[in-house]
C-alpha cells in the first residue's frame, strides 16, 4: 500500500492525535480541521506545529507524506461565520490584484506549492522560510551592520521596483511581512492589501500597519479634498524598514499614537546617539530621501537602487597591479590583520562609575540592555519621544498592573483616548 492510500486516524472533536505535533501554546481556535473536511490535505500532507497565526487563519508546519519534504501550510475557515457579509451574503469577493508570475520576480513572494478547498476549509501550501519573519531576526540581532542592511535593502528594493513595474503597490510592508530563508534571502508576503495600479490612478482607502504609513495616507484620510496616494506609499515604507534596521528601533514612535501620527505626517524624526554615530553619511541621506513627506520629490524603487549606498564595496573596476605592488599590498594586508587581532583580545577595563554614568553609551553593554528590552517587552521600549532604553528599570513588563496615582491614572485614559480614535489594521 502506498503512502497516499495509507488510512489515516480521524481526529475527534475533543481531542487531536499527538501525530499532527500541537504546540502547546496552541488554543482551541487553532484545532485542526477533522478528516472529513480535509481528506485530499492529510492524504498529501502530514500537518505540524504552528508556526503563525493570522485573524482568520493559522499557519502550521506541515510534511509532505512521499517525499519528506517540509512546507508550511496556511489554514483558513471559510465558514459563514468567518466570512464578511458581502461575501456571506452570496456576492464574490472584489479583488484588483493581478496574479504574479514568481518565476519572473527577482526576488519573488513565497510560492504557493498546492492548494486545497473544502466547504469549510481552505488549505494553502508554501514554501518554509526556516529563518522566520525579518522582525524576528532583527529581534534576535537588535541592530544590523550597514553590509547586512545593504544586502536586505537592495533585495527588498528590487522587489518593489518589479512590483510597481507591473502596476502593483504592495501597501503593507514592514519588517513582519518579509520573511528570510537560509540563504538570507528574503521574500515578500501578506499581499492581503496590494492592489493593482494604472497609471495616473490614485487611491484612498486608509490600510497598513500605523508606523509604517506614508503622511499622504494619513492626509488623505483626514481630508476629502486630497487627491489620494500612489505606489510612493512603499517607498516610505523602504525608508522606515532601513532606519530600523540599523537604529534597531523605528523612527516614528509616541506612546500617544494621535503625536506618533503627526510626527509622521511632518516628517519628523533624528538621527540621535549612540545609535548613529557609527553609520554612514550615506545610508543617511538615503534615508532622507525616501522618508520625504512631498511623495513627488521621495525616490522611485529605481532610483533607490542607483542611490551611492548601493554603489559602495561592489568591486566592479578590477585593480591592475605591478607585481611590485601587489607585494606591498599583501603586506599591507597582513600588518592590518595583525592589529585587527591584537586590538580584540585587549579589553579595555569598564570600571564602575562608566557603567553608571552613561551605560548606554558602551557598545556591549547596549547590545545587552537592548536584547534582554526585546526578550522582556518583545518590542522597542521607549520612554517619551526620546529613545531611552538605558531607563530599563522605569518600566514595567507587560501584564496586569495597578496604577498608584491619579497621574498615572489620567496617562492611562489618553492613551487609551488616542487609540480609540483612529484604530488601524
Amino acid at each position: 500500500m502506498s503512502p497516499l492510500e495509507t488510512p489515516l486516524p480521524i481526529p475527534s472533536p475533543d481531542k487531536t492525535p499527538a501525530s499532527f505535533g500541537m504546540t502547546r501554546d496552541v488554543g482551541p481556535e487553532d484545532e485542526l480541521p477533522d478528516w472529513a473536511a480535509a481528506k485530499e490535505f492529510y492524504q498529501k500532507y502530514d500537518p505540524k506545529d504552528v508556526i503563525g497565526r493570522g485573524v482568520s487563519s493559522v499557519v502550521r508546519r506541515c510534511v509532505h507524506r512521499a517525499t519528506g519534504h517540509e512546507f508550511a501550510v496556511k489554514i483558513m475557515e471559510v465558514t459563514a461565520e468567518r466570512l464578511t457579509p458581502a461575501v456571506s451574503g452570496g456576492e464574490a469577493p472584489v479583488t484588483h490584484s493581478r496574479p504574479l508570475a514568481p518565476a519572473s520576480l527577482p526576488l519573488s513572494p513565497v510560492t504557493l506549492i498546492d492548494s486545497y478547498e473544502s466547504s469549510s476549509f481552505m488549505f494553502l501550501v508554501f514554501d518554509l522560510m526556516r529563518k522566520g519573519e525579518l522582525f524576528d531576526y532583527l529581534t534576535e540581532k537588535v541592530a544590523l551592520s550597514e553590509k547586512e542592511t545593504r544586502s536586505i535593502m537592495r533585495s527588498l528594493l528590487e522587489a518593489v521596483n518589479f512590483l510597481h513595474a507591473n502596476n502593483i503597490v504592495h501597501r503593507d510592508l514592514k519588517p513582519e511581512n518579509i520573511l528570510l530563508d537560509n540563504d538570507m534571502q528574503i521574500r515578500l508576503s501578506d499581499f492581503g492589501f496590494s492592489c493593482h495600479l494604472e497609471p495616473g490612478e490614485r487611491l484612498r482607502e486608509l490600510c497598513g500597519t500605523p508606523g509604517y504609513l506614508a503622511p499622504e495616507i494619513l492626509k488623505c484620510s483626514m481630508d476629502e479634498t486630497h487627491p489620494g496616494y500612489g505606489r510612493e506609499v512603499d517607498l516610505w515604507a523602504c525608508g522606515v524598514i532601513l532606519f530600523t534596521l540599523l537604529a534597531g528601533s523605528p523612527p516614528f514612535w509616541h506612546r500617544r499614537q494621535i503625536l506618533m501620527l503627526r510626527m509622521i505626517m511632518e516628517g519628523r524624526y533624528q538621527f540621535t546617539s549612540p545609535e548613529w554615530d557609527d553609520r554612514s553619511r550615506t545610508v543617511k541621506d538615503l534615508i532622507a530621501r525616501l522618508l520625504q513627506v512631498d511623495p513627488e520629490v521621495r525616490l522611485t524603487a529605481e532610483q533607490a537602487l542607483r542611490h551611492p549606498f548601493f554603489e559602495r564595496c561592489e568591486g566592479s573596476q578590477p585593480w591592475t597591479l605591478s607585481p611590485r605592488q601587489r607585494f606591498r599590498v599583501a603586506v599591507w594586508t597582513v600588518l592590518a590583520a595583525g592589529r585587527v587581532a591584537l586590538s580584540a583580545h585587549r579589553i579595555r577595563p569598564l570600571t564602575k562609575s562608566a557603567l553608571l554614568r552613561d551605560p548606554y553609551a558602551l557598545r556591549p553593554v547596549r547590545r545587552l540592555i537592548d536584547s534582554c528590552a526585546f526578550r522582556l517587552y518583545g518590542h522597542w521600549v521607549k520612554k517619551g519621544e526620546q529613545q531611552n532604553r538605558a531607563a530599563l528599570f522605569q518600566h514595567r513588563p507587560p501584564g496586569p498592573s495597578h496604577l498608584s496615582g491619579p497621574e498615572e491614572e489620567g496617562v492611562s485614559a489618553a492613551v487609551l483616548e488616542d487609540e480609540g480614535l483612529l484604530a488601524l489594521g
